[in-house]
């Protein structure tokens, strides 16, 4: 295989590995958030992780093609380095994940408390200031509920 050979095949996969993920997040779009995105994740990890194919070249190859090979066909022993750094990948994966999640969690979290906070009504023990004669009489603006498309469970 040339080195022309290789890209393109990578090319190939490459685009072909992009539709298969477009179409699992088609697949799991209905699902709850916080099981919709390890999912994603995981299928994200199987098909773009690589792993080393040929040592004397430096040719990578998808992990998940070098295991289904390797078990498949009995061609080769490197299915176990490929089943590890598929690990090592998806451990890399799931912290920035969680750093991620923890994140969004913490902004959301703030921002909740702060609308709560616009919603309350001022407390008793604060007057309310006099309205002035040329500004016309306040009266509450009625909120419309918001229409959310998913519901999804509090944790």
């Amino acid at each position: 295989m040339t080195e022309h050979d290789y890209l393109i095949a990578w090319a190939v996969y490459g685009v072909a590995a992009l539709g298969c993920l477009w179409v699992s997040f088609k697949a799991t779009g209905w699902m709850w958030r916080w099981l919709r995105e390890p999912i994603r994740l995981i299928i994200a990890l199987i098909l773009f992780s690589p792993t080393i194919a040929d040592p004397e070249h430096s040719f990578y190859a998808p992990s998940s093609a070098i295991v289904v090979m390797d078990l498949g066909f009995h061609i080769g022993n490197s299915a176990w380095r490929a089943v590890a750094e598929m690990a090592l990948y998806g451990c890399i994966a799931f912290v920035a994940y969680l750093v991620f999640v923890l994140i969004r969690w913490l902004f959301q979290r703030s921002r909740r408390n702060d609308q709560a906070a616009d919603q309350a009504p001022p407390p008793a023990d604060q007057p309310v200031p006099p309205a002035t004669d040329n500004s016309p009489p306040s009266s509450p603006t009625p909120r419309l509920p918001e229409r959310r498309t998913r519901i999804e469970p509090r944790l």
